[in-house]
């Protein structure tokens, strides 16, 4: 459907187009006309938020990968409560030696020596020395201390923390020693992981401050990105130190806080700083500002809150740390969002031309619209189905391996060899079996208890049974402890802990470490499609009141879930299949942990949509202006390209840091975002979407009238 060139987008004639400023004109005018109370407030905020920053990582919670409510939660709370805190929080000591037994006298004074180190640590419950026939080895050379869990599962990750080093500086004169188990298994991975991400974002930085230099050709005007950026890092470590004082959060939400943070801060300040550098050429600074927050301050306060709303999807998934991580990401990114309608206003308003200093040669003959560019859009415009066939062909050829994708929680692989977790968990199967890590626990009623361990027996894939254990207060139950043939990891595993729910009496209940896992994804299958159903709906509901115009939001939305796909399929290649692992230093386990689907698919999207506004509403801006669609696809790309290829070059940098480091989760996170923003920008954003634009012409910009009456108002032209 086409409309008269004579009206806008929204229907409206050109000639009532308002020239005062809009919303966003007069509140950057009003941060540069009253910019130092907007310093003295940030300083005042970071200096109070920045106090609490510095203890971020030790502060926040350490477990939280679990479904809350699940069976096997009910398990560990029970075990807990009646069973001396021999639940699957419980720390479990390995002690051995190749020539000693455990009865020898050295051995004996090791474990007083062990149990020493948790004497007056309220958070560990009783102690049980290694048992015969249960917890020491056949050979006898190979005993498991336990010290049961008085406290919650992120407080005795903490607890781990505090005795790792004393308990494992008990090693030598032929005795090993080592802490195992869930508490364990999460205190060294969280320490792996947030080392990785440390290393991770101190490469990053200057890869970042190179990029920027290239792309405004100005040292002044690169290091406003990093300074945003900072704002936003120091604001949301803080705030996420005082909120974990409100309810537990998890100390991954602060690693992909500083991730993102440094990404979309990039992204923003990008957007701002070369719109205003434009403005500046006509327009005294303060005026500028008004003209860059009435256009692209728009741009970015609308992709701000679509990035918040695809997160925001993930708080329905019942998993503490998988909710925190989005709650992490939800406070740098509205630090960040504050920082760049606020401070950055302010500051440009300050430098004024100054932005322009310490130029590089080249810079002082940059255009805001980009010859190259806006050639770039002319070749689209002329030739666009080939393009379009080139494109779509190679997104559907990445996406179709994610029809064969697999998921599963983590397994020990993910710890470094020299872990002490993974030391003991090796040492543990080598001596007991490969399912001794991973004893599944049975909490059943006194009455029911002889028929249980009776049934569980008989269940395929169970190796042992421990006799009946009473609890230790006068509670009605009786644990038992149910040990699997396989690794815990196994994929067999499900279809054990399945049989094992099935054929007990109704009356038990099954956890454990392994059942914890597989509870949790469960639960993450379970709430994977309402999840991408609320982001996709959502996030065109947003560029619909974005952009008013109902066929280019659909576009817009499919284009994003069309590149998400071929980003999960290249994963599967990588992470599942193994293609590339040798090069990229890691083991492949034969699936995607978990968690990837419902947390990269939001993560995804939301980058996604965040090159999708910039684009269009650069696009809307010049139809707005022309009612032209040619000038709006080839405009819209001459002044927002040059943007969206530095942003992405800026975000796959940062993205494919996290591919150098070792453990694996974060190098996941860093090859699928990566490889996302790569295919975004480059497929989706500069060749697809400008391609579908020159396809529907004036249709993209339609809307019926009785649409636009129910739309607020939103203009992108100034």
């Amino acid at each position: 459907m086409s409309v008269p060139d004579t009206v806008t987008a929204t229907g409206r004639d050109d000639r009532d187009r308002v020239s005062t400023p809009g919303i966003l004109g007069r509140l950057g005018s009003a941060m540069v006309a009253r910019r130092r109370w907007v310093f003295g407030v940030w300083l005042i905020a970071l200096v109070a938020l920045g106090s609490a920053a510095p203890s971020v990582f030790s502060s926040l919670a350490g477990a939280g990968w679990q479904a809350n409510g699940s069976e096997s939660v009910q398990v560990r709370e029970l075990a807990q409560q009646h069973f001396g805190g021999n639940s699957s929080a419980a720390v479990q000591v390995v002690v051995h030696s190749d020539t000693a037994s455990i009865d020898d006298p050295t051995v004996q004074q090791r474990l007083i020596d062990v149990t020493a180190v948790f004497d007056g640590d309220t958070r560990f419950g009783a102690v049980i020395a290694p048992q015969p026939g249960m917890t020491i080895s056949p050979d006898g050379h190979t005993g498991i201390l336990i010290a049961g869990a008085n406290a919650n599962a992120d407080d005795m990750v903490k607890a781990v923390d505090d005795v790792k080093d004393e308990l494992t500086a008990l090693s030598g004169d032929g005795i090993e020693v080592y802490p195992t188990g869930s508490s364990a298994l999460w205190s060294d991975f969280n320490k792996a992981n947030h080392d990785a991400m440390i290393q991770a974002e101190l490469f990053s930085w200057p890869v970042t401050l190179a990029i920027m230099v290239l792309a405004f050709g100005s040292l002044v005007a690169a290091g406003l990105p990093l300074l945003l950026t900072v704002a936003g890092l120091v604001a949301s470590a803080g705030g996420l130190v005082l909120l974990n004082e409100v309810t537990p959060i998890s100390v991954w939400a602060m690693n992909f806080a500083m991730m993102f943070a440094l990404a979309l801060g990039i992204d923003y300040a990008l957007f701002i700083v070369a719109r205003f550098r434009d403005a500046l050429r006509t327009a005294d600074p303060r005026a500028a500002v008004a003209e860059t927050m009435d256009t692209a301050g728009k741009a970015v306060l609308l992709s701000g809150l679509t990035v918040l709303v695809s997160l925001s999807a993930v708080l329905l998934v019942p998993a503490p740390a998988v909710r925190t991580m989005a709650v992490g990401i939800m406070l740098a990114v509205t630090f960040v969002l504050i920082a760049t309608m606020t401070l950055l206003p302010a500051t440009l308003g300050a430098l004024g031309p100054k932005v322009n200093a310490a130029s590089l040669p080249y810079a002082k003959r940059q255009q805001h619209r980009s010859p190259k560019f806006a050639a770039w859009g002319e070749l689209l415009h002329k030739y666009p189905w080939p393009f379009a066939l080139v494109s779509v062909g190679i997104l559907v050829a990445l996406a179709l391996p994610v029809l064969g994708l697999k998921v599963a929680m983590p397994s020990i692989a993910v710890v470094p060899d020299d872990a002490p977790v993974r030391q003991g968990y090796e040492l543990v199967q080598a001596q007991f079996g490969d399912g001794a890590p991973g004893a599944l626990q049975i909490v059943v009623p006194s009455s029911d208890a002889a028929a249980t361990a009776a049934a569980a027996s008989s269940v395929d894939g169970i190796s042992m049974v421990t006799p009946p254990t009473p609890s230790t207060d006068d509670s009605n139950y009786t644990l038992l402890q149910a040990f699997p043939a396989v690794d815990p990891s196994a994929e067999a595993m499900g279809t054990i802990l399945g049989d094992l729910r099935a054929q007990l009496p109704e009356s038990a209940l099954v956890g454990g470490a392994p059942a914890e896992n597989l509870d949790l994804q469960q639960a993450l299958n379970d709430y994977l499609p309402l999840v991408i159903g609320i982001i996709l709906a959502l996030g065109f509901i947003l560029l619909l009141v974005a952009l008013q115009a109902p066929l280019i939001a659909i576009l817009g939305t499919a284009v994003s879930l069309l590149s998400t796909a071929a980003a999960f399929g290249v994963a599967k290649l990588i992470f599942q299949d193994g293609h590339g692992s040798s090069l990229l230093g890691f083991t492949p386990q034969g699936f995607l942990d978990g968690w990837g689907p419902v947390f990269f698919f939001a993560m995804i999207f939301a980058i996604a949509m965040d090159y999708t506004v910039f684009l269009l509403a650069t696009a809307k801006e010049h139809y707005e202006k022309t009612g032209d669609p040619k000038a709006a696809q080839v405009d819209g790309l001459a002044h927002s390209g040059r943007v969206i290829f530095a942003a992405a070059a800026v975000m796959v940098a940062v993205f494919f840091t996290f591919a150098l480091s070792d453990p694996l989760p974060p190098k996941e996170m860093g090859i699928i975002l990566g490889v996302a923003v790569l295919l975004d920008a480059f497929l989706i954003r500069l060749i697809l979407l400008p391609v579908l634009l020159r396809l529907s012409g004036h249709a993209a910009w339609w809307a019926p009238g009785w649409l636009r009456r129910m739309l607020p108002s939103i203009r992108f032209s100034h």
